[in-house]
């Protein structure tokens, strides 16, 4: 196991009382595995993220993992520096770490030409089209060489089109990086073509309800794995089981 989560607990304290946000919330995860959690908006499933990332603390519970796991922590928007150029950009992470060494600029350099962006390294944002930001800011997450990533509702900011698109490139990415990921997403569709497994949240405070080993025929990309014969019936499983209130 890459990460061991046991009966994690968040409770948030105001003047008048205190929030139980996340209860009793624990898995296992493997390496190289990819895994969606989904839930009803505001039930804790970004409060996860934050505090497996080192955002926010546990108030209970126990994060155990590998000797020596980093974690890169990629959120909704693509956060780019639209003053800076899309190299400059992908060195961020590594920069606040107080580190870029010539190694580290020849792997940027590396990714960029080998997820279709070698041409663009000089120019700026503003440039770049909305999935091409959204690859951009996973290259500079994957800069820093992190062993598990944390992806925050990563294609929200995107059209339906570019979204089908981008997750299909950042699954394609993960997966030829050999990366272990959570994501944390509201769209079941999304984590089923996406995930090895997908996880469940209750309403706030949230725990597991259920865990869904997807196993799809001729498993492959996003795209197609929406094609699959077992996909709607996975989708009518996780719907019926989120507690969403129209």
């Amino acid at each position: 196991m890459i990460l061991r989560i046991k009966d994690l607990r968040k409770i948030y304290h105001t003047k008048q009382n205190e929030i139980l946000a996340v209860d009793n919330f624990s898995f296992d995860l493997k390496e190289g595995e990819f895994v969606a959690i989904v839930g009803p908006s505001g039930c804790g499933k970004s409060t996860i993220l934050s505090i497996l990332c080192g955002l926010e603390k546990a108030s209970a519970g126990t994060i155990k993992t590998e000797d020596g796991i980093s974690f890169g922590y990629m959120l909704q928007g693509d956060n780019l520096f639209e003053w800076q150029t899309i190299f400059k950009n992908c060195l961020l992470g590594l920069e606040l770490k107080g580190k870029v060494s010539e190694k580290d600029k020849e792997y940027v350099k590396k990714l960029l030409k080998t997820y279709g962006l070698e041409e663009f390294m000089n120019a700026y944002p503003s440039n770049l089209s909305g999935g091409m930001r959204q690859r951009v800011a996973l290259i500079r997450t994957l800069a820093t060489r992190p062993d598990l990533l944390l992806l925050d509702e990563p294609f929200s900011a995107l059209d339906y089109q570019s979204r089908l698109a981008v997750s299909d490139d950042v699954y394609k990415i993960i997966k030829s990086e050999k990366k272990s990921a959570i994501m944390v997403t509201h769209d079941i569709s999304e984590a089923i073509s996406m995930a090895d497994r997908v996880i469940v949240l209750s309403q706030r405070p949230c725990t597991i309800k259920s865990i869904y080993e997807i196993k799809l025929t001729d498993k492959s990309t996003p795209i197609n794995n929406r094609k699959a014969k077992e996909f709607a019936k996975y989708y009518d499983m996780i719907w019926k089981d989120i507690d969403y209130h129209v």
